[in-house]
């Protein structure tokens, strides 16, 4: 070869380490969302927190400094509130206190006592199936449950958007179920599972849920509920409301803090007539992150505001898993700034699916292969 078409050995390894560089961002901005976009999080809110600890610290010192100047022999008082303002005793019924089967179940039960023992550990479908259903022989296929000494405030379905987490979703029912039995609420659960090799599609999986369910009875509630995320606390009631309800206000990888003030992830809820109202989720979002973002566009397009639950109670573990296998959604900046366009033409109203359905003992399974020509969108 030619001496002037030589490359010089450190231009190679220069142009070597360049590509490698970019190689491995394009891994992480592309393929690896759940690290990268975890971790923000996790900072954002470990700020927050210091925020809020140094607030705290700040009330206390100056509690201090006041007692101190007025300690001697007066009786004036400085009223200190260092907790949250939502932070409000909830009276609950006493241990004693019956039901009647003609009555409407309170939303406040002696059986709910607040923390929540969490086991992580693994554990079998079969092992979870055996030991509820010999706890309660009222427990019917499809998870359905009804309590027999009240009636039911609501009748809430549970959506579990779904796909190669078999070992998550035998720890979410072992833990879920119990504390909606003990929360006198009648509710039965939907995995609807995606088949194929799409990027994974949350919001279009809690679209087919909801129609899927809407075919079994007519409910009142859903519950929009990862598999992966465990509630710590069982005065977490799991009904709905005036307002469209965020229940996972506190998650225990972001140090037990909101990421940000209009973060609606993990487990929402919303009545039927809510959900139909916005129109459901969006089925543009194909990949990890900006449906639930999108959702809370559309509830406050509808004039909704979210309400969430006080102080701890709002509390959950999350399995980690980084998001195995699924890449995040580069376009759904794009999309977020069209929210309000896209909310009359994208949603419930242009799905279109071929489900098969299976009952199980604990839920009912639906899978769907879904293909981006099943929701089309017109121009807008």
């Amino acid at each position: 070869m030619p001496r002037h078409l030589r490359f010089p050995r450190r231009s190679f390894l220069g142009l070597l380490f360049l590509f490698s560089l970019s190689t491995s961002a394009l891994y992480f901005i592309y393929s690896a969302p759940g690290i990268v976009n975890e971790y923000l999080f996790m900072v954002q809110a470990r700020g927050v927190q210091i925020r809020e600890n140094v607030r705290s610290i700040g009330v206390q010192v100056l509690e201090q400094v006041v007692r101190g100047a007025y300690s001697n022999g007066t009786d004036y008082t400085y009223d200190f509130n260092l907790s949250e303002p939502h932070f409000q005793t909830t009276t609950y019924l006493p241990d004693g206190f019956t039901y009647h089967p003609d009555q409407k179940c309170p939303e406040k039960l002696p059986s709910m006592k607040g923390p929540v023992d969490v086991n992580m550990s693994e554990v079998t479908l079969l092992e979870v199936e055996k030991t509820l259903l010999e706890a309660d022989r009222s427990l019917g296929q499809g998870g359905h449950w009804k309590p027999q000494d009240c009636q039911p405030r609501w009748k809430v379905a549970i959506l579990v958007p779904f796909r190669n987490r078999h070992e998550h979703l035998p720890i979410l029912l072992r833990h879920l179920i119990p504390v909606l039995q003990r929360q006198r609420l009648q509710f039965a659960f939907y995995v609807i599972e995606q088949a194929g090799n799409e990027p994974f599609n949350r919001a279009m999986l809690f679209n087919v849920g909801f129609r899927e369910a809407m075919k079994d009875m007519d409910w009142d509630c859903m519950i929009f509920h990862d598999v992966d995320h465990i509630l710590e606390n069982d005065r977490n009631y799991y009904g709905c409301g005036k307002m469209p309800r965020h229940f996972a206000v506190k998650l225990n990888k972001y140090s037990y803090t909101l990421p940000y003030n209009e973060f609606f992830g993990g487990v929402s809820g919303l009545t039927v007539q809510q959900f139909r109202r916005i129109n459901g989720f969006p089925n543009a979002f194909w990949g990890w992150g900006g449906e639930d973002d999108d959702l809370w566009n559309r509830v406050q397009f509808a004039g909704y505001s979210v309400s969430r639950p006080p102080g701890d109670i709002g509390r959950y573990m999350s399995i980690p898993h980084h998001h195995r296998g699924e890449v995040q959604f580069l376009g759904r900046y794009r999309l977020l700034r069209r929210s309000k366009e896209r909310q009359d033409v994208d949603g419930l109203n242009n799905l279109n699916y071929a489900p098969r359905v299976t009952r199980n003992p604990l839920y009912t399974n639906i899978t769907v292969h879904l293909t981006r020509e099943l929701a089309p969108v017109a121009d807008y």
